[in-house]
């Protein structure tokens, strides 16, 4: 049976993206293309290096018509399935022919932590400032307006009193690389999203699992 093909939208190093692209022997998708924001980060390279299909494009706003016209005919050549965003920090154009077929994911609990600017680092420091004892991942529908799609998914993680930004962000990559591509899988098997619009919910991470380098 064929797989499910997958465009990863990236503009950084492009970890989920690599997690993505080691476990999919596993599941029921495939990554076959990615798309980013900057020709000269991690994810650009490692797209090169593994001959995927690249799109590069500016997606700084305003979102000019072209670009959304010229990537939707991009993706259509590469019989690209759905768009997964991993770690991509520009407006993404909402795509007719890919409604309900582009999703994301946040680094926090969402509808908390959410909204423009709440990003990457922003989130986890947000999270320790705000005394939290439980963070973790969120997978979502795309739509125009920041971490307002409906929620897929998410999985939490509990952390210790005092824990800094950056073992939070440690905690959460972890919990994120775990939960993602269960949901690329059910997304292209059927049993994601459950009915109703119910949020399917991964079992929590342990304390000392901690990210392995990807």
């Amino acid at each position: 049976m064929s797989k499910t093909r997958f465009a990863v939208a990236v503009s950084g190093e492009g970890r989920s993206l690599r997690n993505l692209c080691a476990q999919e022997s596993r599941f029921a998708y495939d990554i076959a293309a990615v798309i980013s924001s900057r020709a000269d980060c991690g994810a650009a390279n490692f797209a090169r290096d593994r001959h995927l299909p690249l799109y590069v494009a500016n997606f700084s706003a305003p979102l000019s018509q072209e670009v959304g016209l010229d990537l939707e005919a991009w993706l259509r050549l590469q019989r690209i399935d759905w768009i997964a965003l991993a770690g991509f920090l520009k407006p993404f154009p909402c795509l007719a022919s890919y409604k309900n077929k582009m999703i994301n994911v946040h680094p926090a609990l969402l509808p908390r932590f959410a909204g423009k600017g709440m990003y990457g680092m922003n989130v986890h420091r947000a999270v320790q400032k705000a005394g939290e004892a439980v963070t973790g991942a969120t997978i979502h529908f795309v739509n125009e307006h920041y971490d307002e799609g409906a929620i897929i998914a998410q999985i939490k993680v509990s952390l210790p009193l005092g824990v800094e930004a950056e073992a939070i962000a440690q905690r959460v990559f972890t919990a994120e690389s775990q939960l993602y591509p269960l949901v690329l899988d059910g997304l292209s098997t059927g049993r994601l999203p459950l009915a109703n619009g119910a949020i399917y919910f991964e079992k929590e991470i342990p304390h000392d699992n901690f990210a392995t380098d990807l």
